[in-house]
């Protein structure tokens, strides 16, 4: 279970969140076999995804970020429900690239930097709340900051953190979301960015100290304090309905080619890799329920 922590602080004129989250991160690891590099884009992916997911009010709430930089590791999209339990995947999970000059994952590289960061808020009305921004750096955090201030028009801070280990497993994984409400003075932005810079490293903080020292530091002499926590996890939506509907909008002909071959059909989810298997029947009485539908 991984956990965000929320929290304001400067009489709420701040608004924090904080997660941890290294056994989400870790089980999105194990499902698409990710390489050390991708497992931190996706991740940071996730993380993003949770805590804007989790500031959502509405039940059926949903929030997808997709990230297309046109490097190595093709798209990474993260789906979130409103409690923040995220599934997702990466388009070439074993993508991998050497180390930067300064050790760290390059993380940038292998998202790319040539493409852009979409959200996209699924409220329960007709059409998707959609907003997008040419990426930054391709380390996430970033990019997504630059969509809080350019498409929401909220001045905010993220910090996004993957540690991975020698042997592939997750150390730590978690990150952080300020963000001033409308009013908050310059002092108070200008102490913000100096703690943020002052801070140690953000993955050192949680694998030592957890997630409340994040926000300790983030928010030093603002006087926080915590309003709820809330367990998070890596959560797959999948069912054999939902995977049926997709299968349908293939469309008739596409299900009568497959059921003239005879054999079962085969689809895996792309979030958490469960298969499913459809008989030619099932398949022909799709093809028909479609035919009646379209008339």
């Amino acid at each position: 279970m991984g956990q965000i922590i929320r929290a304001v602080a400067a009489d709420d004129m701040i608004k924090m969140a904080v997660i941890t989250a290294q056994d989400m991160v870790e089980k999105a690891r194990e499902i698409h076999s990710l390489s050390p590099t991708a497992c931190a884009a996706l991740g940071r992916t996730m993380l993003g995804a949770s805590l804007l997911g989790n500031a959502m009010k509405g039940e059926q709430n949903s929030l997808t970020i997709r990230i297309n930089g046109g490097g190595p590791v093709g798209n990474l999209v993260a789906v979130s429900d409103s409690g923040g339990n995220v599934r997702a995947y990466a388009n070439v999970p074993q993508a991998d690239l050497p180390s930067r000059s300064d050790g760290k994952l390059d993380v940038g590289g292998l998202v790319g930097r040539d493409g852009t960061l979409t959200v996209s808020r699924d409220l329960g009305m007709k059409e998707p709340y959609i907003g997008s921004v040419a990426l930054v750096s391709g380390e996430i955090a970033e990019d997504l900051t630059a969509y809080l201030v350019e498409s929401e028009q909220v001045p905010s801070a993220c910090g996004l953190g993957v540690l991975v280990g020698t042997d592939k497993s997750i150390l730590a994984a978690g990150g952080f979301l300020v963000q001033l409400l409308p009013g908050a003075s310059d002092e108070l932005i200008s102490r913000i960015e100096e703690n943020i810079f002052l801070m140690d490293q953000l993955t050192t903080i949680l694998h030592e100290d957890g997630a409340e020292a994040v926000l300790r530091q983030v928010l030093r002499g603002l006087e926080p304090q915590i309003l709820s926590t809330e367990e998070v996890e890596y959560r797959c939506t999948c069912s054999r309905a939902r995977i049926g509907s997709a299968l349908k909008s293939t469309g008739a002909d596409t299900l009568r080619e497959l059921a003239a071959e005879g054999k079962e059909t085969e689809v895996t989810c792309q979030f958490c890799g469960k298969d499913y298997l459809f008989l030619p029947g099932e398949l022909l009485a799709m093809a028909e329920q479609d035919e009646c539908e379209a008339q």
